[in-house]
């Protein structure tokens, strides 16, 4: 709980600072600490128990495929999270901001992970969430969350003093649409980031987004799961 609240004010601080071109090594340095919280510690080779590494303590794999989640917030499995906010970053990060290759069309990561998603997962159907939730490799999602995380954070040490203020380039989406990355029925997304500066999607896709969908993810755990040990899903509502 303590790591989380201090999460909260160190995103706020990311927030403050992150235009101002005299801040820009301290909010690259800040952003990378935030970051390898939200993975892995084996993403950052990171000594510090990280929040991804709280969902996956003890998890069992018919808690991370259940589906659909009675919940007050989400019907949607837990490894569907994880993928969701995986490829959202992968999409932002290294088309948005990069203008490289996703890391889905690397290494057959696309086969690895044994479903033909190519999307970001906003507005699936409740069989396409099924079909996921029970097929995907979860090894595989894990292994390709790491080399994600790995690549943002080589793209973001690499930015340059002001940087952070450049606006998504059109040609930017035209590409993610050009690879089915967004469904149809959610063409509001590519809208969203068309107006967001690079400092505007470090700020959400890649650390702010993922921490709201890790925080989900545990407490549907823990909900879960209560009656093996953990502690109760009332009591950890208030997180966020």
């Amino acid at each position: 709980m303590s790591q989380r609240k201090q999460w909260n004010e160190n995103h706020k601080k990311l927030t403050n600072i992150i235009l101002k071109p005299s801040e820009h090594q301290n909010s690259k340095e800040l952003f990378l600490s935030q970051h390898s919280l939200l993975h892995s510690s084996k993403m950052s080779n990171s000594p510090v128990a990280t929040l991804e590494d709280d969902l996956l303590k003890d998890l069992l794999e018919e808690s991370y495929r259940k589906y659909p989640i009675t919940a007050p917030d989400t019907r949607n499995s837990i490894v569907w999270h994880v993928w969701h906010v995986t490829r959202i970053e992968d999409m932002t990060m290294n088309i948005l901001v990069a203008e490289g290759d996703q890391v889905l069309y690397t290494d057959n990561w696309a086969k690895k992970l044994k479903v033909d998603y190519p999307h970001s997962g906003n507005e699936m159907t409740e069989i396409e969430i099924a079909d996921l939730s029970e097929n995907i490799d979860i090894n595989a999602l894990l292994e390709y969350r790491i080399e994600v995380g790995q690549k943002t954070r080589e793209i973001v040490s690499n930015l340059l003093p002001g940087e952070f203020r450049n606006k998504v380039d059109t040609r930017r989406i035209n590409i993610l649409k050009e690879q089915n990355a967004v469904k149809k029925e959610a063409s509001w997304l590519l809208e969203y980031w068309g107006n967001k500066t690079t400092a505007g999607l470090i700020l959400m896709p890649a650390t702010r987004h993922i921490f709201l969908h890790l925080n989900k993810s545990i407490r549907i755990k823990q909900r879960i799961q209560k009656n093996k040990g953990y502690q109760n899903f009332e009591e950890d509502a208030g997180i966020l």
